[in-house]
């Protein structure tokens, strides 16, 4: 006859229950708290450098956009730009921190007038602002050469602008930042005008070609593009 197995004492059964159910030390329960605070800044900072990162591809998203918007405004009234002998002298030009062209603005339902638009720095934004659409000579002088009245319209392009400069090409001559160049050039095309040319043909340009630098706060080094002008 087979014998039956003795089963344990009652407190021997107790041990060996204690030791199969063992919990965690306090030891092993730093070193996990440690492992999963480590595991936690590894996290937040990798979270952190994502929305850093998109963040700053938003930013120079918006600055682009902005730009963009600028320039295009700027190309538009480049390439509406009338002809010198319609403006009665060069129809763009250049000072201090400022752009102005003399342009045409076609009203429907009535003749074609011409415009002055100029851009310039006011609060470290670039605004563009645009006299009402001239019929006459006599009000074409006042707003080439005099200031802006309330009658003209601003509308305010980008923020953050350090400095706006502006360069135009001159035949001839190449680019240049000094007006005489612009004037000498206009007086040369009106002495070289022919009289069976008169009235049929415009007078050649004084300036071709106007480039345009903007310098942001946020950008290392100015944007500059170039525009033909009357294209």
């Amino acid at each position: 006859m087979t014998p039956r197995p003795q089963r344990p004492k009652y407190g021997a059964r107790r041990r060996l229950a204690a030791a199969g159910s063992r919990g965690f030390t306090l030891i092993e329960l730093l070193v996990a708290i440690a492992i999963l605070a480590v595991i936690a800044v590894l996290a937040w900072r990798g979270l952190d450098q994502i929305i850093r990162g998109r963040q700053t591809i938003t930013n120079a998203m918006e600055d682009e956009r902005v730009f963009a918007q600028t320039f295009d405004q700027m190309r538009i009234d480049a390439r509406s730009a009338t002809s010198d002998d319609e403006s009665g002298s060069s129809a763009v030009s250049i000072s201090s921190n400022m752009l102005q062209i003399v342009r045409r603005w076609d009203i429907p339902g009535s003749a074609p007038r011409l415009m002055v638009v100029r851009y310039r720095i006011s609060g470290g934004h670039i605004v563009r602002y645009a006299s009402p659409p001239v019929s006459n000579v006599g009000e074409l002088r006042r707003a080439v050469n005099g200031g802006m009245t309330a009658d003209w319209s601003s509308v305010t392009l980008m923020g953050g602008v350090g400095s706006i400069s502006a360069r135009l090409y001159v035949p001839k001559v190449g680019w240049t930042t000094n007006m005489q160049d612009v004037r000498n050039a206009v007086t040369e095309n009106i002495n070289n005008l022919k009289v069976p040319q008169l009235g049929n043909v415009p007078m050649p340009r004084s300036v071709t070609g106007v480039e345009v630098s903007i310098g942001a706060t946020s950008l290392a080094r100015p944007v500059v593009r170039v525009f033909l002008v009357g294209e």
